[in-house]
């Protein structure tokens, strides 16, 4: 009997790696993809939409913190967007894992990319603080409250996909 259960274990410990590489692996490709809109004081990081799957399922934070980690490795803003950028998708990642409410979720990385991101553009660019925050905002909310929720709203009642990705929370 144990067996089987140390068997069913390392299954569900080995598709949750796969499924997190895979996310990060995307992140990372369609913000390379999209390059010269995902860096900058004018953001549109189609990326950030991913950041919703969090809403399903709580251990994607690890594959979108991973990929955001790879993607900010391209950025010209170097260790600091490593190390601010990474952190400010982590911090909304986790938000996200902990809301009930779709849109609510989709606030948080708008709120905290604002501000963290803001803030990092205004100290190492010198770029006028409430502008680089409005604008960052705005890019996160049309990446994320735009297009992620309605991409989320649609993917949410595709149960092939639900399944696909191992949805475990927020399947109303």
């Amino acid at each position: 009997d144990k067996p089987l259960k140390n068997k069913d274990m390392k299954n569900s410990i080995v598709k949750t790696i796969t499924r997190n590489a895979v996310v990060a692996a995307i992140y990372f490709l369609l913000t390379f993809a999209s390059s010269p809109i995902s860096f900058g004081q004018i953001q549109f990081r189609l990326a950030e939409a991913l950041i919703l799957l969090c809403f399903f399922r709580r251990d994607f934070t690890i594959g979108l913190t991973l990929g955001c980690l790879c993607a900010n490795c391209l950025s010209t803003l170097g260790p600091w967007d490593i190390l601010i950028g990474t952190t400010a998708t982590l911090i909304s990642c986790l938000g996200i894992s902990f809301c009930k409410h779709l849109f609510v979720a989709t606030l948080i990385p708008v709120v905290v990319n604002g501000i963290a991101i803001g803030l990092e553009l205004h100290f190492v660019l010198q770029i006028n603080l409430l502008l680089g925050m409005g604008f960052v905002a705005l890019g996160e909310f049309v990446c994320v409250c735009v297009l992620g929720y309605l991409l989320f709203l649609l993917l949410r009642k595709n149960k092939p996909f639900m399944q696909i990705i191992g949805a475990n929370r927020n399947l109303e």
